[in-house]
């Protein structure tokens, strides 16, 4: 089988976000690999994600979304699964 698409690009078979719209976020109340696993799980359903990376020390999550991300729907799925999104990071 070859890694290469029919656009004549090559793929790993492994799926990066190298495009989109990247936005950090604030985010409290995470303390375990548990909290990484729920926040990657909810934001990673919803349409327009791409990509989410927890960072649990800094306390951020990154949000890779096909378009502008919906702040308000994003502190929603993150306050259902017991959590706070404090804003957008600096």
């Amino acid at each position: 089988m070859s890694c290469c698409t029919p656009d004549g690009s090559c793929s790993t078979g492994t799926a990066t976000a190298t495009e989109g719209i990247a936005t950090v976020y604030n985010v409290s109340g995470m303390t375990c690999g548990h909290c990484k696993a729920t926040l990657t799980k909810e934001i990673g359903a919803l349409d327009g994600v791409l990509a989410v990376d927890v960072d649990l020390e800094a306390g951020q999550v990154t949000v890779t979304t096909a378009g502008e991300p919906d702040d308000a729907l994003l502190a929603k799925v993150v306050d259902e699964a017991g959590y706070e999104l404090t804003g957008r990071a600096a």
